[in-house]
């Protein structure tokens, strides 16, 4: 059975569990055990290195709590040791009384915060076992022991199946957008920008780490065999940061890191938004800022006080953040909703000025209706700046893909390829034109996409206007309808 398959076969034994209730728990209970599974795996692996090299390992995990102890115990023949094995009540009562209590400690007391021992102690804090019954835990158990993750090949699948139970949780819907960015979204961003070995990578609003984890490969790819013992030890400890304030998200950032091998994720559970943006120094930015932050959130007053310009709309504090939080000649590329492009009241415009005087805001580029869908149908853009004095010139491209994109046709990597193309050159076609900025400057600062190609021209209305433009067809419909109802009236009498 692939491992795709032997995926499939534990959810739908999951969705039998009193327990577990929709794609974000089976998600979270199968990740914790494939987690402990692969940290089996590369303990293993380890301790073998060291023993032919003549060196020792010593294993995290104590004895009692490894994998084939307590999980899958194997006799002397190395076969299942069904005499020893837990299940049922004795099972889930070891995994809540004994496992977790254990795992959970591992942040007391550890000053080294990189090791993978406190990496574990957090993943644990905020994780526990939903799934209710033991004999469903053990059927679980029983295929997940079957993988072997000390194989290259089962581990890359492993990373691959793993994002398909994260977009999953995405297309369930409700919240769970916040978990996964389109792939080709991500990957479009990452490929423009041209990330270097030793630079710092951030992302404030990392939820399953999809930026942070497709920059990692793309280094790997473009610098594979290239990279010194020091830059790979750069590239494992101190490339990566991010912050995530939700419980769920964080896990799942945490692991899907580790599982595709970033072996210390500098990954923490914390509102970004907390932090005054006013304290941060050169030495706490980063190189590379790649983040879809959420938007139509509203924050308190206690939170905007962090912020130069006050305001309750999310995207606007993050953005505000993110520019602080950047490098001298750094690089950023920004998922924002179209309202922070076309909307010029005081706080919008201000960051938006602030953002064309101080940064330079070369590239928008401007995503279809239907990226993110199920869970989203704002339109959105993506929005590339550099630390690097201020804007001439924005280069403008439009996304048009052939068809509309629904959650059953999404964006794929075709209708972004010539864009990524075209980034460099700037090249103006029919859907790409350039805006000198100090034209922006007279318009209060709306930036907003508008192809000078297309002569379907997009008018933002004031809400005001859309009610009496409602109003207004509504009366239109109703007269129709009398005049239909009329008719109809005439033909039966005659």
């Amino acid at each position: 059975m692939q491992l795709q398959q032997k995926i499939n076969r534990i959810t739908d034994i999951l969705r039998r569990d009193d327990g577990i209730s929709g794609a974000m728990h089976y998600t979270e209970q199968i990740s914790w055990i494939l987690f402990l599974k692969f940290l089996d795996d590369f303990e293993e692996e380890k301790q073998d290195e060291a023993q032919l090299n003549g060196t020792e390992y010593k294993r995290v995990i104590a004895e009692e709590y490894q994998w084939k102890k307590w999980a899958c115990p194997k006799d002397s023949e190395g076969e299942f040791d069904i005499k020893n094995a837990k299940t049922g009540k004795d099972l889930t009562s070891f995994v809540y009384s004994n496992l977790f209590p254990y795992l959970k400690s591992f942040k007391e007391n550890i000053l080294d915060r990189k090791s993978l021992k406190y990496k574990i102690g957090n993943i644990f804090e905020f994780l526990d076992n939903k799934v209710a019954s033991g004999h469903t835990l053990r059927e679980v158990l029983d295929i997940i022991d079957s993988l072997n993750f000390q194989s290259q090949t089962e581990l890359f699948e492993l990373s691959q199946v793993y994002e398909n139970l994260l977009q999953g949780m995405g297309n369930d819907g409700g919240n769970s957008g916040e978990f996964y960015t389109p792939r080709p979204v991500v990957k479009a961003m990452i490929n423009c920008l041209d990330i270097q070995p030793g630079e710092s990578i951030y992302d404030g609003a990392a939820g399953s780490c999809g930026f942070l984890i497709e920059a990692f490969e793309h280094i790997k790819e473009k610098y594979n065999g290239k990279l010194s013992t020091e830059q790979w030890r750069f590239l494992h400890e101190d490339t990566f940061y991010g912050n995530e304030k939700t419980p769920l998200a964080y896990i799942m950032g945490m692991m899907n890191m580790i599982l595709h091998g970033i072996e210390s994720p500098n990954l923490y559970k914390q509102n970004t938004l907390t932090a005054n943006i006013r304290d941060i120094q050169e030495k706490d930015r980063y190189n590379i800022i790649l983040a879809n932050p959420p938007f139509g959130g509203k924050e308190k007053p206690q939170i905007q006080q962090n912020f130069p310009i006050a305001s309750n709309a999310t995207e606007l504090l993050f953005l505000q953040h993110f520019m602080k939080s950047l490098k001298q000649e750094g690089k950023a590329a920004i998922v924002v909703p179209e309202g922070v492009l076309f909307q010029t009241g005081n706080a919008f415009a201000k960051v938006k000025q602030e953002l064309l005087e101080n940064f330079n805001l070369h590239t928008i580029l401007s995503l279809p209706a239907g990226v993110f869908l199920p869970y989203s149908g704002v339109k959105t853009n993506i929005i590339f700046f550099d630390r690097k004095g201020s804007t001439s010139e924005i280069w403008y491209y439009e996304c048009v893909p052939p068809q509309k994109l629904t959650k059953n046709k999404p964006v794929q990597n075709e209708h972004l390829a010539e864009f990524v193309e075209l980034f460099t050159k700037r090249s103006e076609t029919q859907n790409s034109w350039l805006v000198k900025a100090d034209t922006l400057v007279g318009n209060s600062y709306d930036i907003s996409a508008k192809n000078p190609n297309n002569n379907t021209k997009v008018i933002h209305l004031a809400p005001t206007d859309i009610i009496d433009n409602i109003k207004q067809n509504d009366a239109k419909i109703t007269l129709l309808l009398n005049e239909v109802e009329s008719i109809l009236k005439e033909g039966y009498d005659e």
